[in-house]
């Protein structure tokens, strides 16, 4: 029954239909307007504003040719339309199709266009508008959506872009043009490979040398004594900005030939450049993405291979890897020629490495390594077995009180700003307020630290020590804390000492005292810390709070204080044994309580042979001849 009404209701649709279609057009009193004529390309009576665009992609010699023929041929193509009115030819020249990037001329084109200045762009083939897929049908979609539309004209494919036809085939030749570019992209990188296994490196232009006939690298007597200087005068303490102004003041050509455009980072280039000291590395770089060629550090991405001796050097290798370690340490505002590694070997600071704030050469094992070399016993001796009483035996007179049982309480127990302390926390250290009232106005201090008894140490030190750093600051006769960076030597810190970077740590000092000469060390294994409570487990967070949460230590702060595991079982140290060690301290000799002795120099590693200053002042005064002393002044 249904479908028998549905099928009623289409039968007398399509008689409706029907009786439509047998309507007559009354001609008196119907108009037509014809649609406006469509721009056609192939209509050589329509009056156009016509743009070509030219690209080779490449600067080769033989490219060039290809280039001034590609621009006579379509100056004359337009004289052939006489409607057409040739406004401009864009080109560019040494520069890749697959991205806008650096296509100035392109760009400018496409925003002329799109300014109403032109009607028509005629180019070559679809490949030389662009290798990009996505790039061409978006450019041609958006030009043909202005008012008045511009078309493009791709002459090897006779693609007309306002062509309602066109879409697809255009849509397949940008295919093919991207693939073809990523295929040449695959094959080059192919061929630096094979290049490369059979120990063939590129060795593009370069400051300092030039190629044979072979295409080996030779020292260019010209321009080699530029890059020496920047080298020696680096080493000797000069600024890259410093070196940058002096190179200008000299009329130094850079690699491209220029005078007087030296700047900072042209120095560094050359400071980094391993071809300097003899070696090649390869695959510094590489372009991850053939579309935008955009090229990126190597850091691991790719394979590397250096050639060691691969030419002549015009630096000594040796200077060379002391330059790097230098450039490596600029950041931390590092003033120092070469940093040297001091251990103290005796008195109250036995152990204690000089820690250079400015320096993050040297890790822990070059910590460790010094801070033991002054407890090494002498070959075929053994080391003296420690002596630990058995008993406590002090002297008592009649009427003292037995103090057995009783510990010195832990000043970390009780909260007081005369604790002398010292903060570790975001890459920066600072004293307490009761360190700065001691120290005064001998605010410049040298930080030591001994990583096998797990201390740290301040003691004041002069002005002119490369490792000094100033702790404090004075406003109104009043001396305030002042932060010290940590971050060069921060992380390696932290890892001596065990502790997490995610908290703040403070430790309560000891003063030593002689003279006027004060230390203050710190034991790091009686550290307090606070952390947020994101850093505890949920588990851990559960036993600390009995309840799943912990209360911060104090409610300002959404902060938790933690304290050594060994602190929860006594007050402190017991009394006696306290007094044992004052004893001790008070007993020892003059020579023990020198707080400033300088230490011994501890040698790390592979030691390298820098060119000495004499020779380093030597060369740049020689090189300087023509600028006065004024216009250049060596760092500090």
């Amino acid at each position: 029954m249904i479908d028998e009404e549905r099928r009623v209701s289409k039968e007398r649709e399509k008689a409706k239909t029907r009786k439509r279609m047998r309507f007559e057009i009354d001609e008196e009193n119907y108009e037509f307007t014809p649609a406006r004529k469509r721009v056609d390309y192939y209509d050589n009576d329509t009056p156009m504003r016509v743009v070509i665009y030219v690209r080779v992609s490449t600067d080769d010699v033989r490219q060039t040719t290809s280039f001034e023929l590609q621009r006579q041929y379509y100056e004359e193509f337009v004289q052939k339309h006489p409607h057409w009115t040739l406004i401009k030819i864009y080109a560019d020249e040494g520069i890749s199709g697959t991205s806008r990037l650096h296509r100035d001329n392109f760009n400018q084109m496409i925003a002329d266009c799109k300014a109403g200045e032109a009607d028509l762009i005629i180019t070559k083939s679809v490949s030389r508008f662009a290798r990009n897929v996505v790039d061409c049908i978006g450019l041609t979609r958006d030009l043909a959506e202005l008012k008045p539309p511009v078309g493009v004209f791709f002459e090897s494919e006779c693609i007309f872009s306002l062509n309602d036809d066109s879409q697809m085939a255009l849509s397949f030749q940008a295919t093919m043009a991207e693939e073809e570019s990523h295929t040449r992209s695959r094959s080059m990188e192919t061929s630096l490979r094979m290049r490369l296994d059979h120990g063939i490196p590129l060795t593009p232009k370069l400051l300092g040398y030039t190629h044979d006939e072979d295409g080996n690298l030779i020292i260019n007597p010209e321009e080699a004594p530029t890059v020496k200087l920047t080298f020696y005068m680096y080493l000797y303490g000069y600024s890259t900005q410093q070196i940058a102004d002096t190179l200008n003041a000299l009329g130094r050509k850079s690699y491209l030939g220029n005078t007087n455009k030296w700047t900072s980072s042209g120095v560094v280039q050359i400071l980094r450049n391993e071809r300097h000291c003899g070696d090649v590395l390869t695959r510094k770089t590489f372009t991850p993405n053939y579309r935008d060629h955009k090229s990126v550090k190597n850091r691991g991405d790719r394979p590397q291979s250096r050639y060691h001796k691969h030419h002549e050097a015009i630096v000594s290798r040796d200077d060379f890897i002391a330059v790097q370690r230098m450039l490596d340490n600029a950041k931390y505002r590092n003033k120092s020629f070469l940093p040297e590694l001091r251990v103290i070997d005796s008195g109250i600071l036995k152990g204690f490495v000089v820690i250079n704030p400015r320096w993050a050469g040297f890790k822990e094992i070059d910590y460790f390594e010094a801070a033991n070399s002054v407890y090494t016993t002498p070959e075929n001796e053994q080391p003296a077995e420690p002596q630990v009483p058995q008993e406590i035996k002090i002297p008592v007179e009649a009427g003292d009180f037995d103090m057995r049982g009783f510990e010195i309480t832990r000043t970390e127990f009780f909260d007081s700003v005369r604790r002398p302390s010292i903060t570790f926390a975001e890459k920066k250290l600072k004293l307490s307020t009761e360190c700065i009232r001691k120290l005064g106005e001998r605010n410049y201090i040298e930080l030591l630290i001994n990583p096998i008894e797990k201390k740290f140490a301040i003691r004041t030190t002069d002005k002119s020590n490369r490792q000094a750093v100033i702790c404090s600051k004075i406003s109104e006769k009043v001396y305030y804390s002042r932060p010290i960076s940590t971050a060069a030597f921060n992380d390696t810190l932290f890892s001596l000492f065990g502790w997490n970077a995610d908290c703040r740590y403070r430790i309560i000092g000891s003063l030593y005292e002689k003279d006027n000469e004060i230390a203050y060390i710190f034991d790091t294994t009686n550290s307090e810390a606070f952390f947020k409570s994101y850093v505890l487990t949920s588990q851990e967070a559960t036993e600390a709070g009995g309840k799943g949460t912990v209360q911060p230590y104090t409610p300002s702060r959404n902060r938790i204080r933690a304290i050594p595991q060994a602190w929860t079982d006594s007050f402190g140290k017991p009394y006696y044994l306290h007094e044992q060690t004052l004893s001790a301290l008070a007993n020892q000799s003059e020579s023990d309580w020198k707080i400033r002795m300088e230490g011994q120099l501890f040698e790390t590693g592979k030691q390298i042979r820098v060119t000495g200053f004499e020779e380093l002042q030597t060369y740049i005064n020689q090189e300087l001849t023509g600028i006065t002393p004024q216009e250049v002044i060596p760092n500090d």
